[in-house]
């Protein structure tokens, strides 16, 4: 039986390690931490968001980025000081420019593929998520955001997705709760919203029955191959971040990369190229008491003046998320990026109580063109499904079954997975 290490417990790792335990190979599932989805699958918007898709490789980004560089509650922020990996993405963003109408319609039409592979497996595994599908509608305060909108949904329709506008009577009749004044909104009756972290551990669990071996609390520190073999070394986490117990070596047929922000030094032990950098975004579930719960919004929102998105998880948590922090590996949740998000609860839903907020940061890991790095690596056993950004969870399923159709052809039919096997530090 050919057996296969995929690297990351994440949304891309499960649903990885998922799809190809279903085309019948042995896989092992390397996650660092004590149980999946605890990083940046853990509590982001919350959106299943075809109608996202747009790239950021546009000068108005740049503009954008430039203007607001000493703002600290801006939507986009960078920090000035210079690194060569900043510099390097930002060289390869700029490079990838002339391609923003091309990858926006490719990344529009993967997120309608991934939708469906997603809510199939769900429904067969019985993944309870606080699923919602009631649309997102996009929210413009002035005409120009509203016209640009305009554009990109014209994009967007030759990727196959329908998203048609709105007027200001019509945004209310969507979703009666939101306040303030609009010139008009988009919206795209097809997208949906869940908790991100509830379906990727059901998933997990479903994978662990389909025969995967997770190992959780591993730290992975070297990745080699052969060229025809790959070997992953690990070694048990203490629990804060530090590698307390003996290394242990295995080697497998294939290794599938699924790191998240951590790919690009793996990729590099490789000798692959994949630059993923660590984006930061931050979230803040707001716990609805009962008054809060019906004045907080059902539909899915997303603000593009503020670039803040919005979930209604369940019936007591509504969570808000967004902006863009280029700021390395930077982990702190800074009280003057929350606040402005708190702040937003407020003026469009002044009934909401933010008496209880949890604040949370995480590193989207994005590419500089911001499209996934899906395929083969260098090494005949080496594969990679990483640098989703933010739209990790929307692409996810498309991008997996992807994978195990490549890692299928480069090995050939395995014979039936094993048993399932799970390991805690």
């Amino acid at each position: 039986m050919k057996t296969i290490a995929v690297i990351g417990g994440g949304i891309t790792g499960v649903t990885t390690a998922y799809a190809l335990a279903k085309r019948g190979f042995s896989v092992t599932l390397y996650e660092k931490n004590r149980y999946a989805a605890m990083e940046t699958s853990f509590a982001n918007g919350g959106q299943l968001s075809a109608s996202n898709a747009e790239v950021w490789n546009h000068w108005s980004t740049v503009v954008k980025g430039m203007k607001w560089m000493l703002r600290s509650d801006a939507p986009l922020l960078v920090n000035p000081k210079p690194s060569w990996h900043k510099l390097s993405w930002f060289a390869e963003f700029l490079a990838a420019m002339p391609h923003y109408e091309k990858n926006t319609i490719a990344t529009a039409r993967l997120a309608i593929a991934a939708r469906e592979h997603l809510f199939a497996w769900a429904a067969a595994e019985g993944i309870a998520y606080d699923h919602k599908r009631v649309g997102i509608l996009h929210i413009y305060r002035d005409k120009a955001g509203f016209d640009t909108a305009s554009g990109v949904s014209k994009m967007l329709a030759q990727g196959g997705l329908e998203r048609r506008p709105v007027t200001p009577a019509e945004m209310r009749a969507i979703e009666p709760t939101l306040a303030g004044h609009y010139y008009g909104g988009h919206y795209t009756e097809s997208d949906s919203t869940g908790d991100i972290h509830k379906f990727t551990t059901g998933l997990a669990l479903a994978a662990q029955r389909l025969g995967v071996r997770i190992r959780y609390s591993q730290n992975v520190s070297a990745v080699e191959t052969s060229g025809q073999r790959a070997q992953v070394t690990s070694s048990s986490d203490n629990g804060g971040g530090e590698a307390d117990g003996a290394s242990d070596s295995c080697n497998y047929d294939a290794v599938v990369i699924c790191a998240g922000t951590a790919s690009r030094a793996l990729a590099a032990k490789l000798g692959d190229h994949v630059n993923v950098y660590p984006v930061k975004g931050y979230s803040i579930t707001v716990n609805l008491d009962a008054a809060s719960q019906a004045a907080a919004p059902n539909v899915s929102l997303l603000d593009d003046a503020t670039k803040l998105v919005s979930s209604r998880l369940g019936p007591d948590r509504f969570r808000v998320a967004g902006t863009a922090e280029f700021n390395g590996f930077n982990r702190d949740i800074r009280a003057d990026r929350i606040a402005p998000i708190v702040d937003w609860v407020h003026q469009c839903f002044p009934g909401v109580s933010t008496r209880s907020v949890v604040p949370w940061a995480g590193l989207r890991p994005m590419m500089p063109d911001l499209m996934p790095r899906v395929g083969r690596g260098k090494a005949p056993c080496v594969f990679y499904n990483t640098g989703h950004g933010h739209l990790g969870w929307t692409l996810s399923a498309a991008t997996a079954d992807m994978i195990g159709d490549v890692v299928l052809q480069a090995l050939g039919k395995p014979a039936v997975a094993v048993q399932a096997a799970v390991e805690f530090a």
